[in-house]
């Protein structure tokens, strides 16, 4: 379902609510996201989509254990126009020393939010384009892509508008450093 950009106010409110229904008929573990007027349903990840994220997490736990990490955070984010807010599930969100408990289902971010980390799924372009342009609009200073698709490892930085300033990349198999405050080298042979 998308939502077309000449459309009323009064139908971005009914399509946000219509997504906030969503929540109680969805069947556990599908994921259902409202990117930029589009309703968008996702099915449990692949072995392979996990295995990329498993490996981060580990990296990321043995450099630097004071983060908090959390699998599928609903985050609401501004969207571009007309459209309701952008409700998105990134893969990981990790956080300062702030605790997961008591946040509701879909938080709004804050200072808190470190980075947030999507994998390449069935439908890559949401995780480069849409998603991109909706962390960096959120403000959210980190976002590392893997895409499995391509085959690279990228992080972006400086969100300013609707994107970010920076972007570094790197081919599977090459360390990619982060930047404080994690300041190790992400190794990302293990993403092949």
């Amino acid at each position: 379902m998308t939502m077309h950009p000449d459309l009323a106010p009064c139908q971005s409110d009914i399509l946000l609510e219509l997504f906030l229904e969503l929540d109680a008929v969805t069947p556990e573990g599908i994921r259902a996201q409202l990117v930029e007027g589009e309703i968008v349903v996702t099915t449990p990840p692949v072995g392979r989509h996990e295995h990329c994220l498993s490996r981060f997490t580990s990296r990321l736990v043995r450099q630097r254990y004071e983060f908090g990490i959390s699998a599928h955070k609903g985050l609401v984010l501004p969207a571009h126009g007309p459209h309701p807010d952008n409700h998105v599930i990134p893969d990981l969100t990790v956080v300062g020393a702030r605790e997961f408990r008591g946040t509701p289902p879909w938080w709004r971010p804050d200072e808190e939010i470190k980075l947030v980390v999507e994998v390449t799924g069935a439908r890559p372009e949401l995780d480069r384009i849409a998603k991109r342009h909706s962390y960096a609009l959120g403000g959210i200073p980190s976002y590392l892509l893997i895409d499995r698709d391509r085959t690279t490892t990228t992080l972006f930085g400086e969100p300013q508008d609707d994107d970010y300033r920076k972007a570094h990349s790197v081919p599977f198999g090459k360390p990619l450093p982060l930047p404080a405050p994690f300041s190790f080298d992400l190794e990302t042979t293990d993403f092949l």
